[in-house]
């Protein structure tokens, strides 16, 4: 027997100006942690396999375990926040995420160190898009564009800066302080929470839906596990086509069951709203770049033209700062052109500088590269802030926690997409070649690759109608 839908948390009536200036501040600081801790151990594998007496192969077992909890968590968020109270559940994510940081420095032996990113990864799995809950229920609409805008920052800046970061704490200090600089900003996080959001107390305590959160994480999880080994050759052909099976299965009964339950784990009724459709189809899309960019400009710069990590970090960080400008911009672009037109435009333009990065060899001048980066992190970050705000455009305040789970988990699927896409193009253009080693012919095939699916995005954007979101370009 079905249980009737539960309203959503009570929040205060309305939120002060203070606090509508703070809350996109405090959200992206938790989403910049966790965007930054997901990309910076990689330069730090290296170190850290000298430091637990294995090889670099086998460390890549502290991303893995990140991503799968990540990707196990992320749906059972909105439910989460319904039943306990987005601010409660986002205050302790915080905790978690920084103790889980310190167990993670502390750590002496591999195994430690795995369980302690298992819970690491669950902690960023709730703490974002409930923090996202939070501002969504807390912000006016004819604001939620500007809070996109800022949102959006943090979320390019963590990939981008997370290499550099590595780089200079692995090479001056130890791999430890990479999970150390939690430290601070979680507790700034959590002090900043309690001074300036209010609390919300549940109108009702949904019961979990345990059938599909077992059937999702199920699916998520292997899903997930084969694209890292179909990305990285990992796995043999069988078991990876195994892993493909069951995540489909378990897919399609979760489809299955969510028909017949009232609150699903991931809503699927949110679909036949066209403006969340699109922004979620096209959107993931988009975001095959977050993670494959940074991948293939890491190989290109470091393999390819014998750069240092710190030193290819350093020009890749020039795409954050295209992004940071992009804030002073983007609200008055897509007031005045409108949702559709900007993200069907953009989608090409964006497309066509991650194709440019196609081009760089290694005499290529520095202030090219750097150029090619910061105009093109511009144009990226404002595609994401468009697409960020126009998802929710059309949902009202009890659909915004179930929105939210559905398009963080949409949004983990499709970085790890990107990535896998990225790496299963270098290596079937290895093999086509005959080559043992990246070079960057095979890269330049990496990016056409991307830039194409980019651009494919804009066919999804031409479905939208042509005032989608125009509560959003509302002045306030």
């Amino acid at each position: 027997m079905s249980e009737s839908p539960p309203r959503r948390a009570s929040a205060p009536s309305a939120a002060s100006s203070r606090e509508i200036r703070m809350i996109p501040f405090i959200v992206g600081c938790a989403l910049f942690m966790q965007m930054l801790d997901a990309t910076v151990v990689a330069t730090a594998l290296p170190a850290m396999a000298l430091n637990f007496g294995t090889t670099v192969v086998h460390m890549n077992v502290t991303i893995t375990s990140y991503l799968l909890a990540t990707a196990v968590f992320v749906p059972i968020s909105g439910w989460a926040a319904d039943r306990f109270g987005a601010r409660a559940v986002f205050l302790a994510a915080i905790a978690l995420f920084t103790l889980s940081s310190v167990a993670c420095a502390a750590s002496v032996t591999l195994a430690q160190l795995v369980a302690a990113r298992l819970v690491q990864g669950a902690a960023g799995a709730m703490m974002v898009p409930v923090g996202r809950i939070i501002l969504l229920r807390r912000i006016p609409k004819a604001e939620l564009l500007k809070a996109m805008a800022f949102l959006t920052i943090p979320a390019l800046l963590g990939p981008v800066i997370g290499p550099p970061v590595g780089g200079f704490l692995v090479t001056y200090a130890s791999w430890h302080w990479i999970f150390l600089i939690n430290i601070p900003v979680g507790i700034l996080g959590i002090y900043m929470v309690r001074r300036w959001i209010a609390a919300d107390v549940p109108d009702s305590r949904p019961r979990l839906d345990t059938v599909g959160f077992l059937l999702s994480s199920a699916a998520m999880a292997a899903l997930m596990s084969c694209l890292e080994a179909a990305g990285h050759g990992s796995l043999g052909l069988w078991p990876t086509l195994g892993l493909l099976g069951l995540g489909l299965v378990c897919g399609i009964l979760y489809i299955r069951h969510a028909r017949h339950v009232t609150y699903p784990i991931i809503d699927l009724s949110l679909l036949r709203i066209q403006t969340f459709a699109v922004s979620v189809l096209g959107g993931n899309l988009c975001r095959f770049s977050v993670g494959a960019s940074p991948f293939l400009l890491a190989i290109l710069l470091q393999v390819g033209f014998g750069l240092s990590a710190f030193s290819a970090g350093m020009i890749t960080f020039t795409s954050a700062a295209g992004a940071m400008l992009m804030k002073l911009v983007a609200t008055p672009i897509v007031r005045r052109f409108g949702f559709r037109r900007v993200l069907v435009a953009n989608a090409l333009i964006a497309a066509a500088f991650i194709a440019a990065c196609a081009l760089f060899r290694a005499d290529t001048p520095i202030w090219a590269m750097v150029a090619v980066l910061l105009v093109g992190g511009f144009f990226r970050s404002l595609q994401f802030t468009a697409i960020n705000a126009l998802t929710y455009a059309d949902l009202d305040s009890a659909q915004m926690s179930r929105a939210s789970s559905f398009a963080a988990t949409a949004q983990q699927l499709g970085i790890s997409l990107g990535v896998a896409c990225a790496a299963m193009t270098l290596n079937l253009s290895m093999t086509l070649r005959g080559g043992v080693e990246a070079d960057r012919i095979d890269v330049m095939w990496g990016f056409a690759v991307i830039a194409l699916i980019v651009a494919a995005s804009a066919l999804s954007f031409r479905r939208l109608p042509a005032r989608a979101g125009s509560q959003l370009r509302a002045r306030s």
